[in-house]
């Protein structure tokens, strides 16, 4: 079998030690070779594979140009660092380096069904920090139980999201679906534009809505019937301090250990009540919030369980 390997990197290295032993693979590839030899095998240029017999090509670095090669005869080792699975087949791969190896490097792709802003795809527009934070995140959810919920959902946007990401999680979502509890007093241009949504406009959007389960009108109230959940994943986007303060109070005992709370807004200059909301939790239980701020668009807070 002639297996090549696109890369002299670490990558590389991480290869020959853990499933590939260097007097297996016919030569080491790179764009423009800058050495003759990599552990004791040739390195030949990129533009020489065409001129040669090659059953699997192996791409250990994080960047390749386009190959002259069939899709199921190129490995992406990286490909979690793509939005959806670049390798078109894992035959030849598992041929070459065993199932053990090709098992765990499909698992780190199993939650990514589709590419969140490919043309012909499912598209979330905005916030490509607040969605790659989602998708690393989505990643570690592999073995942690529990359910998905959005807590402000609006136009479903980053709902969608959640939904492509992890399509067989149940996804609860909170909303009123008409715009905000008008004892919270919302500044009159942000009450304006919350209301022009529905639930059948968010539904619309969900590519796996059979996966959604609306719960319309004022939270908590909303929760009743669900104390016994528990949850993966939560994102808390209420904007306001007593929403945002009843979403912690109720969410944060039924987050699944291993899980994550994503409160958006938390370090926005404008919606002053979800940083608020955060400090007087803290206060009132005795339980700091370790989260990790993100430079996402309106600064979230991520808080791991």
């Amino acid at each position: 079998m002639e297996i090549y390997v696109y890369g002299t990197g670490c990558g590389a290295g991480e290869l020959t030690r853990e499933a590939l032993s260097p007097a297996r693979i016919a030569a080491f590839v790179e764009t423009e070779p800058t050495r003759e030899t990599f552990l004791g095998r040739p390195v030949i240029s990129a533009s020489a594979l065409s001129e040669r017999q090659i059953d699997l090509l192996i791409v250990t670095a994080k960047n390749a140009p386009d190959l002259p090669l069939p899709a199921e005869k190129v490995l992406y080792l990286k490909n979690h660092l793509e939005l959806h699975d670049r390798n078109g087949s894992y035959d030849a791969a598992r041929k070459a380096l065993g199932d053990a190896f090709v098992d765990r490097l499909q698992r780190q792709e199993v939650l990514v069904r589709a590419p969140l802003w490919d043309d012909g795809a499912f598209a979330a527009p905005g916030d490509w920090v607040r969605l790659k934070t989602l998708q690393t995140i989505s990643r570690e959810l592999i073995d942690v139980p529990g359910a998905m919920a959005e807590l402000g959902v609006f136009r479903g946007e980053f709902a969608a999201a959640m939904n492509a990401l992890l399509p067989e999680r149940r996804l609860y979502l909170f909303d009123t679906f008409a715009g905000f509890d008008p004892e919270e007093d919302a500044p009159e241009g942000l009450a304006a534009a919350h209301e022009n949504t529905s639930s059948e406009a968010v539904l619309r959007r969900l590519p796996h809505a059979e996966q959604a389960i609306v719960r319309a009108g004022l939270f908590p109230e909303t929760a009743a019937g669900l104390e016994g959940e528990t949850f993966a994943l939560v994102s808390l986007d209420a904007d306001l301090e007593e929403s945002t303060l009843a979403g912690l109070r109720w969410f944060v005992p039924r987050m699944a250990e291993g899980g994550y709370l994503l409160l958006h807004d938390w370090n926005h200059p404008g919606l002053p009540g979800v940083r608020a909301a955060a400090e007087r939790y803290e206060a009132e239980t005795g339980q700091r919030l370790r989260g990790v701020p993100v430079c996402d668009v309106t600064g979230s807070l991520i808080i791991p369980f």
